[in-house]
Formats: structure tokens, sequence, C-alpha cells
């Protein structure tokens, strides 16, 4: 008996060194710390997926290749498609602003990940209830997203490396456009349906961030105490604003149309009789570059683009 004993362990022994040597199972599993505390999530995932499609940009240029994503197709950027096509990842079309968990439930996720931003306890427990969810922990720029992921999937190397060239492209724009530009200032307008809004200084929005933060381009003088994301405004005030470049976003969303706003204000005399208007220093900017297409591919595009437009 001593000596089956003996048999046997050294067997389960040799059984054990031989998976260590092949690494984790499919079966294993890890904890990790989330938004909503520590969850019990697959090492190896076999259909992991992506609520926010700039995550799933970021995984991608981090070598963590995810399943699916969701995304709103009438609002992203051109080139994210492509980018989701070349990696084979599934993209799952979903309507702006709902809950979209049939959709969800159907692609049989085994993982979930998804902006602690963009979601609350109650849409959590329901993603919960589907699979195995982790809202990550970070902020709104680039730099915090990428750290974060680079984290949860042990990518730390990677993601150093990334925001290192990340950085080096903030820095090198930032001079090309401060050294063109000087003290001259940079309005973004927004075009909604029924409204216009300017775009204030809000630390870490979308447009925000890189033009004002970033970049430290300069906002007018009228808007400097303007700390909101988007200040709505009427059209007479324009001119006062004395803007030498200005931006402009006509809003876009899914079934939605801020056509006719835009109309009326390229038809305006106020806004013919601009300075910056008569000058040509009208740029078009759209939502899906500069709002969605926050990434590590997305944003230096748009920094691609401040310069074709700002340096002569």
């Amino acid at each position: 008996m001593l000596t089956l004993v003996a048999c046997s362990t050294t067997t389960a022994e040799s059984s054990s060194t031989a998976k260590a040597t092949e690494g984790p199972s499919e079966s294993a599993t890890r904890v990790v710390s989330s938004a909503f505390g520590d969850i019990t999530i697959p090492v190896k995932p076999k259909n992991m997926l992506i609520l926010n499609s700039n995550y799933a940009e970021n995984l991608i240029e981090l070598g963590v290749i995810p399943d699916m994503v969701t995304l709103v197709q009438e609002i992203e950027p051109e080139y994210r498609p492509k980018l989701f096509n070349d990696n084979k990842v599934t993209m799952i079309e979903v309507q702006q602003y709902e809950e979209n968990l049939e959709l969800i439930l159907a692609a049989a996720p085994d993982l979930i990940i998804v902006d602690n931003g963009t979601i609350d306890t109650k849409r959590y427990e329901a993603l919960s209830q589907i699979a195995p969810t982790v809202a990550v922990e970070a902020g709104g720029t680039v730099r915090e997203s990428v750290a974060a992921l680079g984290k949860l999937f042990h990518k730390e190397k990677e993601a150093e490396l990334a925001l290192s060239k990340y950085n080096d492209k903030i820095k090198n724009t930032k001079e090309k456009l401060q050294q063109a530009l000087g003290d001259q200032t940079i309005l973004v307008l927004r075009v909604e349906q029924n409204q216009y809004r300017v775009l204030g200084q809000e630390a870490g929005s979308p447009g925000s961030g890189i033009l004002y933060n970033e970049l430290g381009l300069h906002i007018p003088e009228q808007l400097k105490d303007y700390k909101d994301w988007f200040t709505p405004m009427s059209m007479e005030i324009f001119p006062k604003l004395k803007a030498d470049h200005i931006f402009v976003e006509q809003r876009m969303m899914q079934n939605y149309s801020s056509e006719q706003s835009m109309k009326d204000l390229e038809n305006s005399p106020i806004w013919k009789g601009m300075e910056a208007v008569k000058k040509g220093h009208v740029y078009r900017l759209e939502t899906a570059d500069f709002v969605v297409g926050e990434g590590l591919i997305g944003t230096p595009l748009l920094l691609d683009y401040l310069v074709d437009k700002l340096v002569p």
C-alpha cells in the first residue's frame, strides 16, 4: 500500500509539473480589481466583448485582440471598422444610448470589458448576469485608459512603449502649432439640431483635453472662464469672441440631424461677417474623429489634421 501511495504521489506531482509547464488551462481563472470590486475572470477568455470601441482600438495596439466589440456604426471614425476587420474582431452594431442587453446576451461573451465612466451600478449588475464584467477604473484620457488596460492584461511594457510614442507625437505637434500660431486663438463651435455650443476647457474631455490642455492652444479671451465641456451660445455672440481660427463640428448622432442649423449658420450675415470666416480660417471637425476617435490610433490622426489645417 505504501508503495502504491508513493507511486500515486509521484504520478500526481509529475502531472502537476506538466500542467504548470503547459501554462494555464482553458478553464483557469484569476481575480482582478474592478470599479465594482474584485471579480473572477477567465485567464484565457474565448469570447471577450469590449463595450467601448476606443478601448478595443487601444487593446489591439497593445497586442490583445478582443473577439467582439459593440459600436454605433454611424458615429465611428472611418479607420476603425477596417481596423476591426483586419484583426477579425466581430462588430456588433448597437443603438446609441440604449441598453442593448439582448444583443449582448445573444453574443454569449465569457468576459465583458467596459469603461467605468459609462456605466452605473444597475447596468453593471445586468451585464454581470450575462458574463463576468470588468468596469475598468480609468479617467477619460488616452493615457489613463491605456495604462489601466495594460495593467489588466499584463501588458504594462507594451502600454509604456505605446504611450511613449503617443507622448512624442503630442510634443512634436505642440511645437509645430505653437511656432505657427503664437497667440492666435482657436474656437470649436458645435452645431446642434436646435442650438449652437462652444467648447470650453474641461480637463480630460474630448477636444478640450487635446486642444487646450495637451497642445496648449489659446481659447478666445472671452471663454477663458468656461470650464464646462460645451456651453450653449447664441449666434449673435460669435463675433465678440474674436477667434482667429474656428473648427466647426456639425454634431453627429444616430437618428439625428443638425443639417438645418448648419445651413442657417452658413447663410447668416453675422457668420459671414466674422474675420475668421472672411479669411478662410474655418475648418470642419468630425464628431467621429475628435470625440469617438480618441485612442492610440485616432488621436495621432487628429493631430495630423490639426497640423494640416493650422500650419502654413
